[in-house]
């Protein structure tokens, strides 16, 4: 061989291709060879070790003692190398080695290329711990190994073997250049340790998944082309490498994508090279404004399953205490309930509403709204829907609410709220919701059918959902009528999901008008005006004790108006005092019943009293009455004359 062969020869050897970019110019940098002319060695097979024997001439070994070339031999064992154990570059490039032997002499060797050969193990080189250069490209390898003592490694070429897996590097902290192109890996780990490590070629793998890269602090070219990735998900950990500026990508399904190029600056900010092209200001400022505004949407995303999750909490936690309310109140379970139970034909559609329902006002929508979250209650508006959850979620109804905001309420939902509690807030509500028109109690403990009534307190309503979960009062047969009934001036569409018909309308008529009719005529004056409401009670005296007469009423308007005061007051008469107004207005109540008896004792007494004087005196009164006629019409015609005085001065 001659020089200028050897030199191109060494040249491809230590800057190797392009496509394996493995150029240790730094280490030549370091290292100085001589250079010569095309070394003559003569090999000989008569050897007691069956190994050939190389041996060079007297003035090859003195022109170039550091550096022996011997690619393209056909060699199929590596030879004994006598009295060259001061080589410190041997090159076996192209030759036919099966095994590495007859090297452990070579204390000195910083470079071995055994390019292009079919070693399939990495055995005999344990003992080379001056290496520094190891080029086994090109050959059968399955693992690497034997690497323990080669702590001073700068270059490891492994490109082209049938490598499945990255191990034992972690004790390499010096080295600088990795290249494992056109292997089997199917996932990169293993790099801890690798401290120094500069250059990575994956090319041509089956990788799928990349990690452990942020570990490595001087990494600045990753070269991972024509892989199997096929999304950034896989490729994270590359955000947190702070000193990569090359990445390759091109050959993999990801790199087919529309936003590939954005996405991956947005995962490295710092690159300055994508797939062997320059990386522009305008394209790193675009990705720089797509990753803060990931960030928020991450921020944001964040921040939505800490409410999800205190959301989720504050439920769990009304729900448990509602079930210690439950538990006080002794409320029937539903399957063991001693009330009539009444199977309804559609009872399986209803069961399936009510599961969906439920489960709607847990699970909520996208657009959901936090009007108040506490530990143990939760007030939300989702859309057109407010959902109250726990006792104290009906502070909710007190807040400020502006116009557009209330007037967009259609549907207000009720969950571990106690049904008494909720009463008193129904005049608020039918202030504050002028378009309210669906109510879903669940789990409220409306068990009897006088709390129905108290829904009469709202403006108007359209569809009602009594679950029957936590309300013992649908287990009853005639829940239904009596509501149909009881709040007729509505004019229900739905009762828990089912239409209500013309048949329901005459039935709970049927059922509850004659009851209605009755109370109305037979309960005394006193218990109605305790009864009814303010305004029922104010327009029952007015009819009573006759001011439409005086207000200027013609006898038939006041008819009219007894007969709609006679319709509405057979259903007011279903009235239900709520637990605020036993708790509150119960001593009222009964101070008003208690002075009413007193005042009827009185005037009963005094009426008594006055019969009792009248019956005393009345034998006196009598006989001065008769005495007074008979005095007066003894002259009877002063009599008559005064008679007829008395009616002309009346006609006039």
């Amino acid at each position: 061989m001659d020089q200028s062969q050897s030199n191109g020869t060494f040249c491809s050897v230590l800057k190797l291709n392009t496509s394996g970019h493995v150029k240790p110019d730094a280490f030549l940098n370091k290292c100085v060879f001589v250079t010569g002319p095309g070394d003559a060695i003569s090999l000989s097979e008569n050897s007691p070790s069956s190994f050939p024997i190389a041996f060079r001439s007297r003035d090859d070994s003195a022109l170039s003692p550091e550096r022996l070339d011997l690619d393209r031999r056909g060699l199929e064992e590596c030879p004994l190398l006598e009295g060259m154990g001061r080589l410190r570059l041997l090159n076996f490039q192209h030759n036919l080695i099966t095994h590495i032997h007859n090297l452990s002499h070579l204390r000195h060797l910083a470079f071995l290329d055994l390019y292009d050969n079919h070693i399939s193990q990495m055995s005999g080189i344990s003992a080379l711990a001056s290496l520094r250069v190891l080029m086994l490209g090109k050959n059968r390898i399955q693992r690497i190994c034997s690497l323990d003592n080669l702590t001073k490694l700068d270059v490891l070429d492994l490109h082209g073997n049938q490598i499945s897996q990255i191990e034992n590097l972690s004790h390499l902290s010096e080295l600088r250049v990795l290249n494992l192109a056109g292997n089997c890996i199917s996932r990169v780990d293993n790099l801890q340790g690798l401290d120094s490590l500069t250059e990575i070629n994956l090319r041509r793998n089956c990788i799928s998944t990349v990690t452990e890269v942020d570990q490595l602090p001087c990494l600045q070219r990753l070269f991972l082309s024509c892989n199997s990735i096929t999304s950034f998900d896989e490729l994270a950990c590359l955000g947190e490498s702070c000193s990569l500026y090359e990445l390759t990508l091109d050959g993999n399904p990801v790199a087919l994508e529309t936003w590939y190029k954005q996405a991956a600056l947005r995962c490295v900010l710092q690159l300055r090279q994508l797939d062997m092209k320059r990386v522009t200001e305008e394209e790193r400022r675009m990705a720089c404004v797509t990753a803060r505004k990931e960030d928020e949407k991450k921020r944001e995303s964040h921040k939505q399953a800490m409410h999800k999750e205190k959301r989720r909490l504050a439920i769990r936690n009304a729900a448990l205490q509602w079930e210690g309310v439950r538990a006080c109140l002794e409320l029937p379970a539903q399957n063991g309930a001693k009330e009539e139970i009444s199977p309804h034909p559609q009872v399986c559609v209803l069961t399936v509403c009510f599961s969906v329902c439920s489960r709607l006002l847990e699970a909520g929508g996208v657009n959901l709204q936090s009007l108040s979250l506490s530990d143990s209650h939760l007030a939300e508006l989702d859309g057109e829907t407010l959902r109250l959850f726990g006792l104290g979620a009906l502070e909710a109804l007190e807040r400020g609410w502006g116009v557009q905001t209330a007037g967009a309420v259609t549907v207000i939902a009720f969950r571990y709220i106690h049904f008494d509690a909720i009463v008193p807030t129904l005049p608020r509500i039918r202030v504050k919701f002028p378009n309210l028109s669906h109510l879903i109690f669940l789990e409220t403990n409306v068990s009897r059918l006088p709390q129905l009534a108290a829904l009469a307190q709202v403006r108007r309503l359209d569809q009602l959902t009594i679950h029957p979960e936590g309300n013992p009062v649908v287990s009853l047969s005639l829940w239904r009528s009596f509501l149909i009934y009881r709040l007729h001036h509505f004019n229900l569409h739905k009762i828990n999901n089912l239409e209500v018909t013309m048949n329901d309308m005459i039935s709970a008529e049927r059922l509850f008008g004659t009851l209605g009719h009755i109370a109305a005529t037979e309960t005394p004056r006193c218990r109605l005006l305790v009864l009814l409401e303010e305004s029922r009670k104010r327009q029952l005296q007015f009819l009573l004790e006759g001011r439409g007469r005086r207000a200027g009423l013609s006898p038939e308007e006041l008819r009219d108006n007894g007969k709609l005061l006679g319709e509405g007051l057979s259903r007011a008469l279903f009235n239900y005092p709520s637990r605020d107004c036993c708790n509150v207005g119960a001593e009222k109540i009964w101070v008003q019943d208690r002075l009413y008896i007193q005042a009827q004792v009185q005037r009963t007494s005094d009426t008594n009293l006055k019969r009792e004087s009248l019956h005393k005196l009345w034998p006196s009164m009598f006989m001065e009455m008769v005495r007074d006629c008979v005095l007066e019409m003894r002259d009877r015609p002063a009599f008559r004359q005064a008679c007829l005085n008395r009616l002309s001065t009346q006609g006039k």
